[in-house]
């Protein structure tokens, strides 16, 4: 990585406060790649040799077992994947694999693993991410188990909206089947739940959903800090 490329990333979260020669250690073994879409970058079962950091684009956490996949997450910018599995120096429990052109950043495990050893404040932001992933999985657990299949997509749909610039408009960075899959429901039910939506306000096109009453939305989703709480639009 280029020196003019690293206040970037200095300002992530796990990277903000810790020492300076901390930073570039893990800076000098670092790279900056550019991937086009639907590249593989992690094959689960497979050991964890890198840290990524996505800067631009997007990435799909998923798992396949027995003929059957599915999608556990998609990352966006600026944001860490793997890090359990480098900092355990295990085997990765997901694959991961580019949506669009995507850039990130990969940092050599083992110099994650030292720096972890040796700084503070590294250590203290590294658990923390930790624990923002771990309270993120109970979340998304009970919001499969205790919802509906629209409930679920309705929560899923303001969630999105609340992270985006916009005030009405959600575009899918994934393929229908791809949200089904990550809702844990079958692209049928995502249908039926689609249409479902029509009579609160939400209007579809393609992979656009327009929400015409946020406020009906979150009275039939009911969202709450221990099932799945979402900033407003207007906070971003």
């Amino acid at each position: 990585m280029r020196p003019d490329e690293h206040p970037e990333i200095r300002q992530l979260s796990l990277f903000k406060n810790i020492a300076e020669t901390s930073f570039a250690y893990l800076m000098r073994g670092a790279y900056l790649q550019t991937f086009p879409p639907k590249v593989d970058l992690i094959l689960e079962g497979e050991n964890c040799d890198f840290l990524y950091i996505v800067v631009e684009g997007g990435v799909e956490l998923f798992s396949s077992w027995n003929g059957r996949s599915t999608t556990m997450s998609v990352v966006r910018p600026l944001s860490t994947f793997i890090l359990a599995a480098a900092v355990k120096d295990a085997a990765c429990l997901m694959s991961a694999r580019t949506l669009k052109k995507t850039r990130l950043i990969l940092l050599p495990a083992v110099d994650v693993r030292r720096v972890l050893e040796t700084d503070v404040a590294f250590s203290h932001a590294v658990i923390t991410e930790l624990a923002e992933c771990y309270r993120g999985l109970v979340t998304n657990t009970k919001n499969i188990k205790m919802r509906s299949s629209f409930e679920r997509l309705a929560h899923y749909l303001l969630r999105r909206l609340a992270e985006s610039n916009s005030e009405c408009i959600v575009t899918l960075e994934i393929e229908k089947r791809q949200l089904a899959s990550y809702l844990g429901m079958t692209p049928e039910n995502l249908s039926r739940s689609i249409k479902k939506l029509e009579a609160h306000g939400v209007k579809t096109n393609g992979t656009q959903f327009e929400i015409t009453d946020v406020d009906d939305l979150r009275k039939l989703v009911k969202p709450g800090h221990v099932i799945g709480e979402f900033k407003s639009s207007a906070q971003g």
